[in-house]
């Protein structure tokens, strides 16, 4: 599906335009991921931050990852879904949450991270490059 790909929260106060193609779409199945996403995993898809537009307030909460990287998530003030997050890392690139887009149907991830924390019951779909940890 080409760009420009629209998203926004659950109760459409935050809404965005993405103007190109996502870097790669990939699943961590880190314990903060898990707990962010309260499920077995979640779904990050990193962008140019210039490529990504956002409208409607945000706010912000950082956290320190076990990598030790300062991770900042921005999320809807609203309805509390986390629209993306950017590492201090590399601040040119976000991270947009995959599940945000308003056309999730041409989603498939190419990378699955920090499977040392999966869920036992979770297997790795074929041609899915599957690490232990973060690169």
């Amino acid at each position: 599906m080409p760009a420009p790909h629209t998203g926004g929260c659950q109760c459409g106060s935050v809404r965005y335009v993405l103007t190109t193609e996502p870097i790669r779409l990939g699943a961590c199945h880190c314990k903060e991921c898990q707990r962010q996403s309260g499920s077995a995993f979640g779904m990050f898809m990193p962008v140019r931050k210039d490529s990504l537009i956002v409208t409607g307030e945000t706010k912000q909460v950082t956290r320190i990852a076990e990598s030790g990287n300062e991770v900042t998530g921005v999320f809807c003030p609203e309805c509390g879904v986390r629209i993306y997050h950017v590492l201090k890392s590399t601040p040119e690139i976000v991270s947009v949450k995959p599940g945000t887009l308003d056309d999730t149907g041409w989603l498939r991830p190419d990378l699955f991270i920090w499977m040392r924390s999966a869920q036992g019951w979770l297997s790795v779909p074929d041609g899915v490059k599957a690490l232990e940890r973060q690169t």
